[in-house]
C-alpha cells in the first residue's frame, strides 16, 4: 500500500536527519522514554529501561513509536519540536515536514483529543528564558507563522521584481529598453578558486601579487552558481563566499537570477535570503540596527517585526544575505575589532560596520554571505576571511551562440547573424563579455535588419557603445530617411546633459540619481532610448522614491569620456590630467579615481581616427580641435608606456591602444615594452589577448610571451593563434592541463615565428599529448620546447619520443621535474640513440633534457666517412650523441641492456652513468662490452658504489679497448671516468702510419703505442692484499703513458713493487707516486732507477708534509718510416742527448747521506740536473757536495735553494770555480739560493740557464777559445773579516771573466783591493759592483778607482741612480780583438779637476765606438770639456745623447763635437726639446756624417721651418736606413720637405712621422712619396688625422711597399670608405707581420672587408684594432679571418661593443689559433654567458698567456669563478 505523499515526506525528511537526531535525543533518554510512554500507554516499554547505551535506547524508542502508525508517529514528532531541545535546523525541517505551523485542522482536533497533552516535563528549553513559559507552544506557533508569513512575503516581491518576465538584457541595459531584449536567462560560465591561496596573499594588493608566481596545487574548477554554496561545508560558524567579474559579466543579473531561484525553492538550505545593493547602501548615510537594515530598507512583516527578526536570529544557519557591487561601495570598510563580544543585536551601526560585522559573524553567527566585486576592489582582510572565492568568466564560445540563438530567434536572419559572429575572431572575443554581447547583438541586429552588413562592423568597444547610441536613437525614428547627423543634431542638447551628468556622478562618486538630480528633456531622451533605469529607493522607513541611474556603470563611464572630448571648456593639458592613470596603474598605495575601471579605455577610444567625425558633430567643432584633444590622448598612451609596467598594466595599455586603432602608436608602445611581456598570475580574457595581440602585430620584432599563473579561457588560445610575431611562448600553472594543451597544441602551426614553447608546471597527462607528433612535425620554425613540472608518467615519454625526428629545426626538450621511472629512461635513451637528430641526453634525478642538431635529414654514421677523400667535410657531417643518465637509480639489472643501447649506438661522445647502482658486476659488463662501443670522448661511471675489483675491471678495458686514452678513479671519491680518443687524434693517428687497407697485422698494438694514454688512480687507498692485484693488471698495460696512484699509502713497498714495473711500461712518459707515505730509503731506490734505466727524464721528490714524488721518462724514438719493409723489423730505442734530473726537497740530508746519494748518483752516466730545496744542508753537507762534483761527469746545473748558507758556505761555493773546471757560473743569491752551471759536452751549442727566481741570468757559452767563468753574489751580507778571503779565492782564479756583486756589503777598500788584484794572461774581465755607496761618491774618485785595473779599459759605468760601478778591462793578449766599448754616464757630472786623469781616461778609450750618455748637463763646463775629448774618436760609430740639457750654452760644445765625427752611422738625440733654431745649429754637425744611417730627433720641438733646415742637410744622406721625427711639431709645410727626400733615400728601410697632425693635404703628399720607397719595412703615422683621403692614396701606394712588415695609422680619422680601400690594398702587403688600426672609425663594411682579407696574412703576429666600434655583427667573420692567420700571437679588440655573440665567435676559433698569446677584450659588451664560454675554449689553449676582459658586462662573482678556474683570464685593469 502506497503511503501519502505528506507522510512519505516525514519518512525522508526523518531518514535525512536521523543521527542528528538520535545525537541530541541521546542526552535526555529518560525523558525520551518518558514521552513515548504516554503516547503509547498500552505497550510495554520496560525493556527499553535496561538498556544501558543511550543511543540505542532512542532508537528503539523512535522505532517502537513509528511502527504505531502514521499518525501518532507525526504528533510524536511535533511534540518533540515543540517540547524537546532539538537544533534549530532539525526543528524547522521536522516541522515542516510534519504539518507544524499551517494552522491545520489536524492539529487542533489532536490538540483537543483523548490524549491529553501533558505539561512539559523534560530539559530545559534552550529559547531565551531558563524554561519554557506555560503557553511555550501557542507562542511558538506564532512566530513560525509570522516567519513563514514573512518567508512568503519575501519570495513574492522577489517573484515580481526577478521573475521570468524579466529579459536576458534587462541587467545590461535596464528596464526601458526595446522589445528585442526580452530573452531568457543565459549561464554564466563561473570559476570556482581556493580562498587558502587568497589568505596566503591577504596583505598584499592585486597589483602585487600579479607580479609574483605562486605554487598552485589544484586547477579552478567550472561550477554552477547553485553548487557554490553546497561547496562550503557547515561548521555553525558564518561562510563568506566572493564572487567577482570584470564589468560586463553580469554579475548583477546572476544576483537577481539566484534570488528568482531561492523563491522557486532550488536553495533549499536557505529559509531567506536578502539582497543588497551597494549603489542603494551609499545613499544611507545614518547609523541602522540590522533589524532596521532588514524591515526598513527591504520589506517590513505584516505582522510581529519582533517575533519574524527572533526567528531570524535563532536561524541565521538558514538565512542568505547577498551584497551586489561592492566596488560601488563609496565607503571605507575595514576589520571589525578582534577584541570584546560580538555587538548587541539592537545597537545602531554604519552600512560598513554591519556589513563587515555581518561578514565575521558578529552578528548572526551562522549565516551565508555572498558578496559580488569587481577584482580590483576586494579588501584584502574580506579575501582572507572568505571561505569560497569564485569568479565569473562570462560567456564561452557555446554560450554566445546560446544568447545568439536566444535573441534572434524571431528574425529569419537568425543563422546569418550566428555565422557572422562565429567567422569573425574579433567580435567573438568581445562576446566573451555578456554586456559586450548584448550590444554586438544589438549592432548587427540593426545592420542585418536594414540590409546593411556590407557596412563594416565597429573594430572597437567604444565604436560598438557609440553604434548602439546610434541605433537606440535610430529607433525611435518615424521616418527612415533620417541621417546620423540630422539625429544627433537633434538630440545634442539631450547627449550633452546625460554626458555632464555621468562625468558628474562620477567625480562625486555617485551612480544613483534623484529626479533633482536630471534635468527633465535629459530624462525623457534617456528613458525613452532605454540609457537609464529607474527602481524604488528606499532609505529608512519613509515611503520609496524613484531612483535612477544608468543601465551599466560602464555606460556611465562612457558617457563620462564623451562629456571630456566634446566639451569646449576643456583643453588638451586638463584632458592630460584627467587622463593620468598613475594613480590607477603606477603607484599601488594611491587611492584610485572611483568607478573608473573603463574610463580610460573610452577616452582611449574615442581618440581614434573613426570617431572623429562623431564628436565634430556632437561638439560642433572642426577636426582640428578634436584632433588636438585626441592627440593629447595618444602622447599620454606614449608616454605611459615608456614607465616600467607590470602584466596588468600591459595589458591595460594593450586595451588603450587597441581602441585607438592607431598602428604607429602600437608599434612605439611594444617597441618600449622591450619585446618581452611578462604576465604573472591574473586571469586574461580572450578581449585581452585580442588587444595584445593587436600590438605585438603592429610591431616590426619578434616578441616573447610569459604566462605564469594566469588563468584563461580556451578561447584566448584560438585569439594567441593569430598572433604573426610570437617568437617565444610561456605558460606556466597547474591551471593548465590536457584541455588546455590540446587546444594549445592545435593553435601552435598557425604562430608560423615561434621558435620556443614552454607549458611548464601543468597537470598534462597522455590524454594531452594525443597529436602531439603531428602537430609539432607542422611548427616549421620551433627550436625548444619545455615540458617542466607537468607530471608526465611513462606513457607521456613514450609519445614525446615519437616526436624526435619528426620537428625540422627543433634543437633541445625540457622534460624536467616530472614523474619519470627507470623505464621512462631507458626509453628515452633508446629513443635518442636511433634519432638521427640527437645530439645529447641529458637526465639526472628530475632533470630531463634533450638536445636536438636543428637537421631532419638523416645524416649518414658510417666509421668509414674519414676514410673518405674529402676527410674533413665528412667528418663534420658526422653527427655525435652525448649521453648523461646522472643519478636514474641504474642497478645491475639495467647494466645489459645499458650495454647493448651502447653497443648499437655507433656515434657516441660522451656518456655519464655517474650517480647509480651498477656495482662491480655493472663494471664489468660494460667493460667486456666496451671494445665494442664507438664513444669518442668519455665514459663517466662516477658514484655506483664499486670496489677494486670494479677498478681492476676497467683497467682491463685499456689494453682489450683500442680508443681508451684516459682512466680516472678514485675509490674514495667514488671516481670513474673514461676518456676516449677523439675523431681529429684518431684521424692523425691513422695519419702517422696506420695503414687503412691491405695487411692489419699488429695494427691494434701500433695504435696503442702511438697513443698517449693515461691512468690516474688516486686516494684509493689500496690494502696490502690488493697490491699484487692491482700490479699483475698494470703489467699488461705496456701502452700507459701516464700513470698517477697519488694518496694511496702504498708505502715503500708499494713504491718499490710499482718501480719495478717500469721496465715493463716501455710507453710511459710520467708516474705521479705522491702523497704515499716514503721514506729517505725508497729517495736512495728511486736515485739508483736513473743508472738502471736510462729513460727516466726526471725524478721530483718531496718529503714535507705533503709528499710528492714525480718521475718523467724521455719518449722513445722510433724508426719513422713507414713503408711494410721497416715494419717487419723491430725498432729500437735511440736515445738522444737529453737531460736527466734528479730534484729532493723538503728531505733533510746529513753529511752521511748526501755521500751515499752522491755516491749513487755518481753512477748515473746522464744525470744533468740536480735540484736540492728546503734540505736544510749544513757546511759539511754542502762541502761534501762540492766535493762530489768532478765525479759527476754530465752534470750541467747543481740548484740549492732555500737553504741558509753562512759566509763561510758561500766562499765555499765560490771557490768552487777553482776546484772544478766544467763548472762556467757560480750564483749566490740572498745567502739562500745558489746555482751552479757545468760546461757543456759540445761547446758549439748553447742553451739557456736553469733558474727559478726572478733574476737569474742566461748561461751564455762563447766560443771555443774564450771559455766563461761567472761569479755572481747578491746580497750575502759579508763581514769585514771575509772579504779579504773572498779578494784572495777570485785572486786564484785567472780565468775568470765576470764577477757581479751586489749589496754584499763590500766597501771601497775592498774594492779598491779587488780591481788592483784581478788579472789574467789573455781576453777580458768584466768587474760590477753595485753598492750604496756609489750614490754618494765623487765622480772623479768612481773614475779614478776605475782606471786601476791592469790591462786597457773598455767599459766605464757609473750609474749613480742604481749605485753601480762597471768596469771592463782587456788585457793585452787580446787587444788586437778588442770588442765595442759602451759608455754610458747616465745621472753623472763628470768633475774634470784632474788633467792627467782625463787624459788616462782618453788614453783607455782610444778604440771607443758607442757613446750613450744620459740625464747630463752640456751646460757644464767639465761636461763640455769631456765632449769636446771624446767625440772626436776616430772609432766612433755611435752616439747618443738623451733627456739631457743642452740648451742654451752646450748646444755649441754638441755641435762643434758632432763636426769632428766623421765615422758616425747612428745619432740618437732624442728629447732634448731642440727648436728651429738649434736644428739649425745641427745641419753643420750633420754635413760632416756622410756614413749616416739612422737618425733619430723624436720628441723635440721641430717646427716646419726646422724640417726644411733638416731635409737641406739629409739631401747626401745616401746611407740613410731609419729617420725617426715623431712627436715634434711640423706641419704640412715640413713634411712636404721630408717627403721630396724619402724617394732619394734608397736604403730607408724604417719611416716614424708619428704625432705630428700633418693633416689630409700632407698625408696625402707623404702617400704619393712612399709609393716610390719600395724597401720600407716600418711604416709609422700614427696620430696625424691624416682622414680618409690619405686612407685612399696610401692604398694606392701601399702595393708598392712589398717589404712592408710594419704599419701603424692609429687615430687617423679614417672612416668607412677609407677603411675599405685600405683594407682591400693590405692584402697585397703579404710580408706584414704587425697591423695597428685602432681609434679610427671603420665601420661594419671596412672591418668585413678587412676580415675577407686576413687569411692573406700568413706572417701577421700582432693586430691592433682597439676603440673601431666592432659589434657582434661582425664578430663571426672578423673571427674566421684571425683563425686563418697561422702565426698570429696577439689580437686587441678593447674598447669597442663586442658583446656576447662576439665573445661566442672568438671562443669558437681560439682551438685554432696554436700561436696566439694573447687576446685583449677590455671594455665591450661582453657578459656572463660569453665569458664562460671563452673560458671553457681557454682550456684547451696551453699556449694563450692571457685574456683580459676588464670592465666588461660580467658579474663579479662570475669574475671570481672564472679567474679561480683558470688564472689567465684577468678582468682588472692592473694585472
Amino acid at each position: 500500500m502506497q503511503l501519502p505523499v505528506e507522510e512519505m515526506d516525514l519518512q525522508k525528511a526523518i531518514a535525512n536527519v536521523q543521527p542528528q537526531l538520535v545525537e541530541s535525543l541521546s542526552h535526555a533518554p529518560e525523558w525520551l522514554l518518558m514521552k513515548a510512554k504516554h503516547f503509547l500507554p498500552h505497550v510495554d516499554l520496560s525493556h527499553v529501561a535496561g538498556i544501558a547505551d543511550c543511543k540505542e535506547k532512542v532508537l528503539l524508542v523512535l522505532s517502537t513509536v513509528e511502527n504505531a502508525g502514521p499518525s501518532i508517529w507525526k504528533q510524536f514528532i511535533q511534540c518533540l519540536c515543540m517540547e524537546g531541545n532539538l537544533p534549530m535546523h532539525l526543528e524547522i525541517l521536522l516541522m515542516s515536514a510534519s504539518g507544524e505551523g499551517n494552522l491545520n485542522q489536524k492539529q487542533e482536533d489532536f490538540a483537543e483529543g483523548s490524549v491529553p497533552s501533558p505539561q512539559p516535563t523534560g530539559p530545559e528549553r534552550r529559547r531565551h528564558g531558563s524554561s519554557s513559559p506555560p503557553n511555550g507552544k501557542e507562542s511558538k506557533q506564532q512566530r513560525l507563522d509570522s516567519a513563514e508569513r514573512y518567508r512568503h512575503l519575501i519570495i513574492t516581491s522577489i517573484s515580481q521584481r526577478y521573475g521570468n518576465k524579466r529579459a536576458a538584457g534587462a541587467a545590461v541595459l535596464g528596464q526601458a529598453q526595446p522589445p528585442a531584449f526580452n530573452q531568457a536567462f543565459i549561464n554564466l560560465v563561473v570559476r570556482q578558486s581556493k580562498a587558502p591561496k587568497l589568505k596566503e596573499r591577504a596583505d598584499k594588493s592585486k597589483e602585487d601579487s600579479a607580479g609574483m608566481q605562486e605554487a598552485e596545487e589544484c586547477v579552478d574548477t567550472a561550477v554552477k552558481i547553485l553548487d557554490l554554496f553546497e561547496s562550503v561545508v557547515s561548521s555553525g560558524t558564518t561562510r563568506v563566499i566572493l564572487l567577482f567579474g570584470k564589468p560586463g559579466m553580469g554579475k548583477t543579473m546572476l544576483m537577481h537570477r539566484l534570488c528568482q531561484k531561492w523563491a522557486e525553492g532550488a536553495l533549499h538550505q536557505f529559509l531567506f535570503t536578502f539582497l543588497f545593493e551597494f549603489r542603494q547602501l551609499n545613499l544611507i548615510s545614518r547609523k541602522l540596527t540590522l533589524k532596521e537594515l532588514l524591515f526598513d530598507l527591504l520589506l517590513q512583516p505584516e505582522d510581529s517585526p519582533d517575533a519574524v527578526f527572533q526567528h531570524l536570529v535563532e536561524n541565521a544557519q538558514r538565512t542568505l544575505f547577498i551584497f551586489d557591487g561592492l566596488d560601488e561601495f563609496v565607503g571605507n570598510i575595514s576589520q571589525p575589532s578582534s577584541a570584546g563580544v560580538s555587538p548587541a543585536l539592537l545597537r545602531s551601526m554604519s552600512i560598513s560596520e554591519l556589513f563587515a560585522n555581518l561578514c565575521f559573524g558578529k552578528l548572526l553567527p551562522g549565516c551565508t554571505v555572498l558578496v559580488t566585486s569587481r577584482p580590483k576592489k576586494l579588501p584584502g582582510f574580506l579575501l582572507s576571511r572568505a571561505d569560497l572565492l569564485a569568479e565569473i568568466w562570462g560567456f564561452d564560445h557555446e554560450r554566445v551562440e546560446e544568447y545568439a540563438s536566444q535573441y534572434f530567434h524571431e528574425h529569419f536572419f537568425k543563422d546569418q547573424a550566428i555565422a557572422h559572429l562565429k567567422n569573425n575572431s574579433k567580435l567573438m572575443s568581445m562576446c566573451f563579455i555578456p554586456a559586450l554581447c548584448c550590444i554586438v547583438c544589438v549592432c548587427l541586429e540593426y545592420l542585418l535588419r536594414n540590409r546593411l552588413l556590407n557596412v563594416e562592423l565597429p573594430q572597437t568597444m567604444t565604436q560598438f557603445y557609440i553604434k548602439m547610441l546610434l541605433i537606440f536613437i535610430s529607433k525611435q525614428q518615424t521616418e527612415d530617411t533620417v541621417s546620423e547627423d540630422k539625429q544627433l543634431n537633434l538630440h545634442r542638447m539631450a547627449i550633452l546633459g546625460l554626458c555632464d551628468l555621468a562625468l558628474k556622478g562620477l567625480e562625486e562618486k555617485k551612480i544613483v540619481f534623484y529626479v533633482n538630480d536630471i534635468p527633465e528633456h535629459v530624462k525623457a531622451f534617456a528613458s525613452l532610448h532605454g540609457l537609464l533605469t529607474v527602481f524604488e529607493v528606499k532609505m529608512s522607513d519613509s515611503l520609496p522614491e524613484a531612483g535612477h541611474a544608468f543601465v551599466h556603470l560602464s555606460l556611465q563611464e562612457f558617457f563620462a569620456a564623451l562629456s571630456l572630448m566634446i566639451n569646449s571648456a576643456v583643453d588638451g593639458n586638463y584632458l592630460k590630467r584627467k587622463f593620468s592613470l598613475k594613480s590607477k596603474w603606477t603607484l599601488k598605495n594611491e587611492t584610485r579615481t572611483e568607478f573608473m575601471e573603463n574610463f580610460h579605455i573610452f577616452l582611449s577610444g574615442l581618440s581614434s581616427k573613426e570617431c572623429r567625425t562623431f564628436l565634430t558633430m556632437l561638439s560642433e567643432q572642426s577636426q582640428a580641435w578634436v584632433q588636438d584633444k585626441q592627440a593629447a590622448i595618444l602622447q599620454s598612451l606614449r608616454k605611459l608606456a615608456a614607465t616600467n609596467l607590470t602584466g596588468p598594466k600591459i595589458i591595460e595599455l594593450c586595451h588603450c591602444t587597441y581602441e585607438t586603432q592607431d598602428l604607429e602608436l602600437a608599434q612605439h608602445v611594444g617597441s618600449q615594452l622591450n619585446f618581452k611581456y611578462e604576465f604573472r598570475n591574473f586571469r586574461l580574457t580572450p578581449l585581452d589577448v585580442s588587444a595584445l595581440v593587436f600590438v605585438i602585430n603592429c610591431g616590426r620584432d619578434l616578441t616573447q610571451l610569459d604566462f605564469a599563473g594566469c588563468p584563461m579561457e580556451l578561447d584566448c588560445l584560438e585569439v594567441l593563434a593569430s598572433c604573426k610575431n610570437i617568437e617565444h611562448l610561456s605558460f606556466r600553472s597547474r591551471k593548465y592541463g590536457d584541455e588546455f594543451a590540446v587546444a594549445l597544441f592545435k593553435s601552435l602551426p598557425k604562430i608560423t615565428c615561434l621558435k620556443k614553447l614552454e607549458l611548464t608546471g601543468g597537470n598534462i597527462t597522455a590524454l594531452g599529448l594525443t597529436g602531439l607528433t603531428q602537430v609539432f612535425s607542422n611548427c616549421l620554425q620551433l627550436e625548444e620546447i619545455n615540458f617542466q613540472d607537468n607530471r608526465l608518467k611513462d606513457q607521456e615519454i613514450v609519445k614525446i619520443t615519437e616526436m624526435f625526428s619528426r620537428v625540422e629545426k627543433l634543437k633541445m626538450i625540457d622534460l624536467s621535474h616530472n614523474d619519470i621511472s627507470v623505464t621512462s629512461v631507458l626509453s628515452l635513451a633508446k629513443g635518442a640513440t636511433t634519432c638521427p637528430n640527437v645530439t645529447e641526453l641529458h637526465i639526472r634525478k628530475d632533470t630531463v633534457m634533450i638536445y636536438f642538431s636543428g637537421q631532419s635529414k638523416r645524416i649518414p654514421r658510417s666509421p668509414n666517412l674519414r676514410r673518405r677523400k674529402n676527410k674533413e667535410e665528412n667528418v663534420a657531417q658526422i653527427r655525435t650523441l652525448t649521453l648523461r643518465l646522472q643519478d636514474c637509480g641504474l642497478h645491475l639489472q639495467h647494466a645489459v641492456e645499458i650495454a647493448a643501447l651502447l653497443r648499437g649506438c655507433p656515434h657516441l661522445s660522451e656518456v655519464d652513468l655517474s650517480g647509480n647502482q651498477l656495482g662491480d658486476e655493472g663494471f664489468r659488463k660494460l667493460a667486456e662490452s666496451l671494445p665494442n662501443m664507438c664513444i669518442s670522448k668519455q665514459l663517466d661511471a662516477s658514484n655506483n658504489q664499486v670496489s677494486v675489483d670494479g677498478v681492476c675491471y676497467l683497467l682491463n678495458a685499456m689494453n682489450t679497448c683500442v680508443n681508451v686514452a684516459e682512466l680516472e678513479a678514485s675509490l674514495h671519491h667514488q671516481t670513474a671516468i673514461l676518456k676516449f680518443i677523439g675523431d681529429k687524434e684518431f684521424d692523425s693517428t691513422h695519419s702517422r702510419g696506420i695503414s687503412l687497407s691491405g695487411d692489419h697485422s699488429g695494427e691494434d698494438e701500433s695504435q696503442k703505442s702511438m697513443i698517449s694514454r693515461k691512468i690516474r688512480l688516486t686516494n684509493s687507498g689500496f690494502p696490502t692484499r690488493d697490491l699484487d692485484k692491482l700490479c699483475a693488471v698494470l703489467k699488461k698495460c705496456s701502452s700507459i703513458s701516464e700513470l698517477d696512484l697519488s694518496n694511496n699509502a702504498l708505502g715503500d713497498q708499494g713504491v718499490g713493487m710499482l718501480v719495478g714495473l717500469l721496465p715493463e711500461l716501455q710507453a710511459m712518459s710520467s708516474l705521479k707516486l705522491s702523497g704515499n707515505g716514503i721514506s729517505l730509503s725508497a729517495v736512495f731506490g728511486l736515485a739508483q732507477c736513473m743508472s738502471a734505466l736510462e729513460r727516466i727524464k726526471s725524478v721530483d721528490i718531496s718529503l714535507g708534509d705533503t709528499q710528492s714524488l714525480h718521475l718523467t721518462f724521455w719518449e722513445s724514438v722510433r724508426n719513422s718510416s713507414t713503408s711494410r719493409s721497416a715494419r717487419k723489423f723491430p725498432s729500437h730505442p735511440q736515445h738522444l742527448e737529453h737531460d736527466h734530473c734528479f730534484r729532493l726537497r723538503e728531505c733533510p740530508v746529513g753529511p752521511t747521506d748526501m755521500d751515499k746519494l752522491c755516491q749513487i748518483l755518481g753512477k748515473c752516466a746522464v744525470l744533468t740536473e740536480l735540484e736540492l730545496s728546503r734540505n736544510a744542508l749544513s757546511d759539511q753537507s754542502v762541502e761534501r757536495l762540492l766535493a762530489s762534483l768532478p765525479c759527476l761527469h754530465s752534470l750541467k746545473l747543481l740548484s740549492i735553494r732555500n737553504n741558509k748558507f753562512s759566509p763561510n758556505c758561500t766562499l765555499l761555493l765560490a771557490n768552487s770555480l777553482n776546484l772544478c773546471e766544467r763548472i762556467r757560473e757560480v750564483e749566490v743569491r740572498s745567502s739562500e739560493n745558489a746555482f751552479l752551471h757545468f760546461e757543456r759536452r759540445t761547446e758549439s751549442q748553447e742553451t739557456p740557464c736553469r733558474s727559478g727566481s726572478k733574476a737569474t741570468s742566461l748561461v751564455k757559452f762563447t766560443r771555443e777559445d774564450e771559455p766563461r767563468k761567472i761569479l755572481r753574489l747578491t746580497e750575502c751580507f759579508f763581514q769585514p773579516e771575509h772579504l779579504p778571503k773572498l779578494v784572495s779565492l777570485l785572486q786564484m782564479c785567472t780565468s775568470l771573466t765576470e764577477y757581479i756583486s751586489t749589496n754584499n756589503n763590500m766597501t771601497t777598500k775592498a774594492v779598491d783591493d779587488l780591481l788592483k788584484a784581478l788579472r789574467k794572461s789573455q781576453g777580458t774581465l768584466r768587474i760590477s759592483i753595485e753598492e750604496a755607496w756609489v750614490r754618494e761618491e765623487r765622480v772623479a774618485s768612481l773614475l779614478q778607482m776605475a782606471v786601476q785595473p791592469h790591462g786597457n779599459v773598455t767599459e766605464i759605468t757609473i750609474l749613480k741612480g742604481k749605485g753601480l760601478l762597471r768596469v771592463r778591462v782587456g788585457f793585452p793578449c787580446q787587444t788586437e780583438k778588442m770588442e765595442s766599448v759602451v759608455n754610458r754616464l747616465n745621472q753623472c757630472e763628470l768633475e774634470v779637476k784632474h788633467i792627467h786623469c782625463l787624459e788616462r781616461l782618453v788614453e783607455k778609450c782610444m778604440q771607443l765606438q758607442e757613446l750613450s750618455w744620459s740625464h747630463v748637463d752640456l751646460n757644464n763646463a767639465e761636461e763640455a770639456t769631456l765632449i769636446n775629448a771624446l767625440l772626436p774618436l776616430p772609432a766612433l760609430k755611435k752616439f747618443e745623447l738623451t733627456a739631457s740639457s743642452v740648451l742654451p750654452r752646450g748646444m755649441g760644445y754638441l755641435v762643434a763635437g758632432l763636426q769632428q765625427c766623421h765615422a758616425v752611422e747612428e745619432l740618437n738625440l732624442s728629447s732634448l726639446e731642440l727648436d728651429d733654431t738649434a736644428t739649425l745649429m745641427l745641419v753643420s754637425g750633420l754635413h760632416q756624417m756622410p756614413l749616416l744611417k739612422r737618425l733619430l730627433l723624436n720628441n723635440n720641438s721641430i717646427g716646419s721651418e726646422g724640417c726644411a733646415h733638416l731635409a737641406e742637410a739629409l739631401k747626401n744622406a745616401a746611407h740613410m736606413e731609419e729617420i725617426n721625427l715623431s712627436h715634434n711639431k711640423f706641419e704640412r709645410a715640413g713634411l712636404e720637405k721630408i717627403a721630396a727626400l724619402l724617394p732619394e733615400m734608397k736604403n730607408l728601410k724604417k719611416v716614424n712621422l708619428s704625432s705630428n697632425f700633418i693633416g689630409p693635404a700632407g698625408g696625402e703628399t707623404l702617400a704619393e712619396a712612399l709609393a716610390h720607397c719600395r724597401g720600407v719595412e716600418e711604416l709609422l703615422l700614427a696620430r696625424n688625422h691624416v682622414g680618409d683621403s690619405t686612407a685612399a692614396k696610401l692604398s694606392l701606394s701601399l702595393p708598392n711597399m712589398c717589404y712592408l712588415k710594419i704599419l701603424h695609422l692609429q687615430s687617423n680619422y679614417i672612416g668607412s670608405l677609407g677603411g675599405t680601400q685600405l683594407a682591400k690594398a693590405l692584402v697585397k702587403c703579404q710580408y706584414l707581420e704587425e697591423i695597428s688600426l685602432s681609434e679610427n672609425s671603420f665601420g661594419e663594411g671596412a672591418i668585413r672587408t678587412l676580415a675577407e682579407g686576413l687569411p692573406h696574412f700568413t706572417w701577421l703576429r700582432r693586430i691592433e684594432l682597439k676603440l673601431c666600434g666592432i659589434s657582434d655583427g661582425v664578430s663571426k667573420q672578423l673571427a674566421l679571418g684571425f683563425s686563418r692567420c697561422p702565426v698570429i700571437e696577439e689580437i686587441i679588440l678593447s674598447w669597442n661593443s663586442l658583446g656576447d655573440e662576439g665573445a661566442l665567435a672568438l671562443a669558437e676559433v681560439l682551438p685554432r689559433m696554436a700561436r696566439l698569446r694573447m687576446l685583449d677584450l677590455d671594455q665591450n659588451h661582453i657578459a656572463a654567458r660569453g665569458a664562460r664560454k671563452l673560458a671553457e675554449e681557454l682550456a684547451s689553449c696551453s699556449g694563450i698567456q692571457v685574456i683580459r676582459l676588464w670592465n666588461n658586462r660580467i658579474p663579479k662573482n662570475i669574475e671570481e669563478s672564472l679567474t679561480k678556474e683558470d688564472a689567465r683570464l684577468q678582468f682588472t685593469f692592473f694585472s
